[in-house]
């Protein structure tokens, strides 16, 4: 059957928003050693009764942190590191959902059983093709990707519980409306979030888990996102909701699987880890398993029950195919696939018929790079054209105009540096004793390219570009701090909740200070190095600030920026940045890339 008639074809679900123990499929694992005798070649070969019978190779396609990339991603967003034989590195343009669909559909030929899941953010945070539309593009091409589950993102509260709801069942915008003649149907696969519930019942607001059956080969899941997902979300987007801890939540949905008969799972956890090396192929399992990975998904993989058999992850961008010991000492497979649909994971999971197990034993997995050098799915491209059509009145809209390249990427980059200045004259517009502004790295999504993404002519940045940096349509707020929360908030870019994985602020132009890597915690910060416009702060003093009112509020692991006096409501983010373009740029004089001088680092 053609990829298009199984769409065609397929079956559409339906999902409640609450969905109740007693009404939901089950699942459950334990790990079983594949015997010698049999091999995972073997699994395909027929014969009722015969011992080579027993086993299923079972192909579980993964990818994770989509966030409505559509369209190929733009400068290093859209490109992948790999390792060569020989040690040096290439670079490999990769994603955009036309090739992704491409991808999966090849990979999925001659594999009776084949299972696609992802791990979390398939929406916010995306490029103006999605988002303006409330993210419904991106449903429906994951829709046509023949996605078969998901667990929850941070990303999927941007909009909070009732926005997701609507992605999961359908229905038009509450207040946008329906975009075309046709009612948005919602996803045909379920969103899970085990560890979500709803502080007035209790209950998880989304399936927690989820079986794939096909004859007598069944395999669950169990979804979950990051506990902390209060702490990088919106206030409003988590109202209402509790967030549990993973690996209880995990384990407890495990045994409640177990329970119903289903020996096979697989956990999609929207939390993840940090390789040692950006190549997407590096053996993160050198010298000894696990060896070459670090961060959260590190403890979480190590105290999840051994009944689960592996772990699609998320969150951190990364790419990594590692095996982490489960609390019995078994290795057992901890994917990730980067983020933006340039890679996909291809794990084989050796079925074994008589028990309902995975033979971990047989476990294989790789990451492979979503390449642009297949055919374009022409259902996607149909796709985005359809939605680029509607967008194209906005998004097209040239609203300044670059020199060169300005990058997102790195300690302090460039386009954090013009972002921070554009949020300080604006600020000094609203209250001209407005000192300095900062800006939390994760919201910046992309950076700009100098090179013409369509027919708008090289150095030019639309409308849509700027969206794709900045979509969140966060308000740039003012409020005072002293000197000394000024620094307590410096320090808390690597400490307390960010000691692990520092969020490096961008800085506006006058404040410098460094940061000494070779130090630990909050050290890290030289409090002596702290001035602005040469001065030394002074902690006694009160300094007027700009910054988002995510951060306002405390955002990122920032609880000192929470405790801001005097604060003022300005503009959303995006028409700062616009603002900011169109007075200090044109034709024949762009804006050059900041020289990302402001923070020293030392190493």
């Amino acid at each position: 059957m053609s990829a298009t008639s199984h769409q065609q074809h397929r079956r559409r679900r339906t999902y409640a928003l609450v969905a109740t123990a007693a009404g939901l499929a089950t699942v459950g694992a334990l790990a079983a050693a594949l015997p010698a005798t049999a091999t995972p070649e073997s699994s395909a070969k027929g014969g009722h009764g015969h011992p080579f019978d027993r086993y299923r190779d079972v192909q579980l396609l993964s990818f994770n942190d989509l966030h409505g990339n559509l369209e190929p991603p733009a400068g290093s967003s859209g490109r992948v590191t790999e390792v060569q034989p020989d040690g040096t590195t290439k670079t490999i343009d990769a994603g955009g959902v036309e090739y992704l669909a491409t991808h999966l559909r090849q990979a999925r030929e001659g594999n009776k059983y084949s299972i696609t899941a992802a791990g979390g953010d398939m929406v916010g945070a995306s490029p103006l093709i999605s988002g303006l539309f409330h993210d419904e593009p991106t449903i429906e091409a994951l829709n046509k990707l023949d996605l078969d589950v998901t667990s929850v993102g941070n990303h999927e509260f941007d909009e909070g519980a009732r926005e997701l709801a609507r992605l999961q069942n359908g229905g038009c915008h509450p207040t946008a409306g329906c975009y075309t003649d046709k009612k948005f149907k919602g996803a045909d696969f379920p969103y899970l979030a085990a560890n979500v519930l709803d502080e007035k019942t209790g209950k998880p607001i989304l399936k927690p888990y989820w079986v794939w059956k096909k004859k007598d080969v069944k395999v669950g899941f169990i979804g979950v996102t990051l506990e902390d997902t209060p702490g990088v979300v919106s206030a409003e987007g988590v109202k209402g909701l509790k967030f549990k801890d993973e690996v209880e939540t995990i384990n407890k949905y495990a045994k409640v699987l177990q329970r119903q008969g289903v020996k096979s799972i697989v956990a999609l956890i929207h939390e993840g880890g940090a390789p040692a090396s950006a190549s997407y192929n590096y053996d993160c399992d050198a010298p000894g398993a696990g060896d070459g990975i670090s961060g959260p998904i590190v403890d979480i993989a190590k105290n999840i029950t051994p009944q689960v058999d592996a772990l699609v992850t998320g969150h951190t961008h990364a790419a990594y195919v590692c095996t982490i010991d489960d609390p019995a000492g078994k290795p057992r497979m901890v994917t990730s696939a980067a983020s933006f649909g340039r890679l996909y994971t291809d794990t084989t999971l050796t079925y074994d018929r008589f028990t309902g197990d995975i033979a971990r034993t047989a476990v294989k997995s790789a990451n492979h790079v979503v390449t642009r050098d297949v055919p374009k799915a022409p259902d996607m491209t149909a796709l985005i054209d359809r939605w680029n059509t509607l967008a194209a009145p906005i998004g097209n809209r040239a609203i300044g105009y670059i020199s060169a390249d300005i990058p997102s990427t790195g300690t302090e980059s460039p386009l954090g540096d013009l972002i921070a200045d554009a949020q300080l004259a604006y600020g000094k517009e609203l209250d001209p004793e407005t000192d300095l502004a900062l800006m939390n790295p994760g919201g910046i999504r992309a950076p700009l390219t100098y090179a013409a993404k369509g027919g708008e002519g090289d150095g030019v940045v639309t409308y849509a570009e700027g969206f794709t940096v900045q979509p969140f349509s966060n308000t740039v707020n003012l409020q005072d701090i002293t000197g000394a929360q000024l620094i307590q908030v410096l320090k808390e870019q690597v400490s307390g909740t960010n000691a692990a994985s520092p969020k490096v602020l961008q800085v506006s132009s006058g404040l410098t200070y460094t940061l000494d890597l070779t130090k630990s915690g909050a050290d890290r910060v030289v409090t002596d190095s702290v001035k602005l416009n040469g001065a030394a702060v002074d902690p006694a003093a009160t300094y007027r600030v700009a910054t988002n009112n995510f951060l306002a509020g405390g955002g990122d692991g920032f609880p000192t920026l929470g405790q801001g006096t005097n604060d003022l409501v300005g503009a959303d983010d995006l028409t700062v940045l616009e603002k900011y373009l169109t007075a200090n740029s044109s034709v024949g004089s762009p804006i050059s890339p900041p020289a990302a001088n402001r923070i020293t680092v030392v190493q």
